[in-house]
């Protein structure tokens, strides 16, 4: 598979199409056409029929309230496609049922897709191949490091790797810790934390460790290599209502990063779409 197709052209879209863009012939089409208008190296394309046409792969990055709603108009054209859905809280089931049983791969990326530092989870629909999720997993390690978890654990995922970069930068700023010179005991200890986190959502301590410290890596990478404030780049994460805002509410309060990621999962579990 060559020739991916994005539809959805917002800051994760765009950053997925920007960072793949040298690896594959990349296609996109975004509704709001002020979004792709001037981009290049890119191939834009004019509606929905005319992307599904030239594609092998479809990377569904569009809002979540657009979500079910695009999902039937390309029900039809999508039937040979490979689907991978970056969606946060919808199961591969609920996009199945829709599509009438496609090749379906979860992806769960993070913040970390700009600098290609993202720590992304993947997971596997029912009647997606192996050959399919090996696939998806290239894609995305072009994008940063990847894990393959059971799709159970995806809203967990979403606590930890999606949320836990608003929780260290949330420490750094009630801290006043200088966000470009971290010291080496403060990242070994919001590994720490955050290890602890993942585990009280479910994770076994070797998967715990994995999502931990690359988490950790790329939210201090992000700082680093960005120069962006951790308060916007907070912002950049908690989407209205959403899991990290969830989260920060119970770390404003006092709260543990346990009970953060706990409020996050819950937040995910209450938002999910599960067919």
């Amino acid at each position: 598979m060559e020739n991916i197709g994005i539809i959805g052209y917002g800051n994760m879209g765009a950053a997925i199409a920007q960072q793949l863009q040298s690896k594959y012939r990349i296609f996109v089409f975004d509704k709001d056409k002020n979004k792709t208008k001037d981009i290049s190296g890119i191939n834009i394309t004019k509606n929905l029929t005319d992307l599904l046409s030239k594609v092998e792969a479809v990377i569904v990055a569009v809002k979540p309230q657009d979500f079910t709603g695009l999902l039937k108009q390309i029900r039809h054209e999508a039937q040979d496609k490979l689907i991978i859905s970056i969606a946060a809280g919808i199961s591969t089931q609920y996009i199945e049922k829709i599509l009438e049983d496609r090749r379906v791969i979860r992806v769960m990326p993070n913040i970390g897709v700009g600098i290609a530092e993202s720590v992304t989870c993947l997971s596997k629909g029912a009647f997606a191949t192996d050959e399919d999720l090996a696939f998806a997993q290239e894609l995305f390690y072009y994008l940063g490091t990847t894990r393959v978890i059971k799709e159970e654990m995806m809203n967990a995922a979403t606590a930890i790797s999606g949320s836990g970069p608003a929780y260290i930068f949330s420490f750094i700023v009630e801290n006043a810790l200088d966000p470009g010179d971290i010291p080496e005991h403060t990242r070994h200890d919001l590994m720490k934390r955050l290890k602890s986190a993942a585990e009280s959502v479910g994770f076994n301590p070797e998967e715990a460790s994995f999502l931990a410290v690359n988490t950790t890596n790329t939210a201090l990478s992000l700082l680093k290599k960005t120069k962006v404030a951790p308060l916007e780049l907070i912002r950049q994460v908690a989407s209205k209502g959403g899991t990290t805002e969830a989260a920060l509410a119970v770390l404003k309060k006092g709260g543990s990063w346990e009970e953060a990621a706990l409020a996050a999962f819950r937040r995910a579990e209450e938002l999910s779409k599960k067919g």
